[in-house]
């Protein structure tokens, strides 16, 4: 094993905006004679496909979009469980009965609308991603479509109206999102 010896610190973190090497030397803490690796600077891929892709594969779209309605929805439909249980309170209450009416009614609220938004999230991952494919294509109308079909699916069970209101509903809402994100990177461009 050869030795390097080197100016720096080797317990001092690099700077990455340089055009340095990130180094890693697992041998640091240990006094034996040690070598520094050279580390990759950006992600490794096993397809030359994968690494021309500049976004999330169908299967982190899918985790990502579902993660995050379930954690919305759950937090969101906590805050609206706390209020009612707050609500519910009768004047002979003891403070162990308020407890348990606000952790109940909390709780429920939560996993309902956790697992609704969960599903929304889990409809416009599919969606999404199966249009991307088909039109072969990564723009803003394939995001509003997914919208759109993810409305008409969440309601379809009541009926065409309903499908229907929810699916324009579901795009408006997609399409602001979209806007406003663009808007957000043109301002943070200037």
């Amino acid at each position: 094993m050869a030795v390097h010896s080197s100016n720096r610190d080797t317990d001092s973190e690099f700077d990455h905006s340089s055009s340095q090497p990130r180094l890693y030397n697992p041998y640091k803490d240990l006094q034996v004679p040690y070598r520094n690796f050279q580390l990759p600077t950006s992600p490794e891929f096993l397809f030359d496909e994968e690494a021309r892709r500049q976004r999330r594969s169908w299967g982190e779209n899918l985790t990502f979009y579902t993660g995050c309605g379930y954690l919305a929805g759950a937090v969101g439909g906590a805050s609206t469980g706390l209020v009612s249980g707050v609500k519910s309170f009768e004047s002979g209450d003891t403070m162990k009965l308020r407890i348990n009416r606000i952790l109940n009614s909390s709780g429920h609220s939560g996993r309902l609308w956790g697992n609704r938004l969960g599903v929304i999230g889990l409809l416009y991952a599919g969606l999404e991603s199966g249009i991307e494919a088909v039109r072969d294509t990564d723009d803003v109308w394939n995001c509003v479509a997914a919208g759109l079909g993810t409305g008409a699916l969440y309601r379809a069970a009541r009926g065409v109206r309903s499908a229907a209101v929810a699916g324009a509903v579901g795009g408006v809402v997609v399409g602001l999102a979209v806007t406003g994100k663009q808007m957000l990177k043109r301002k943070s461009m200037l």
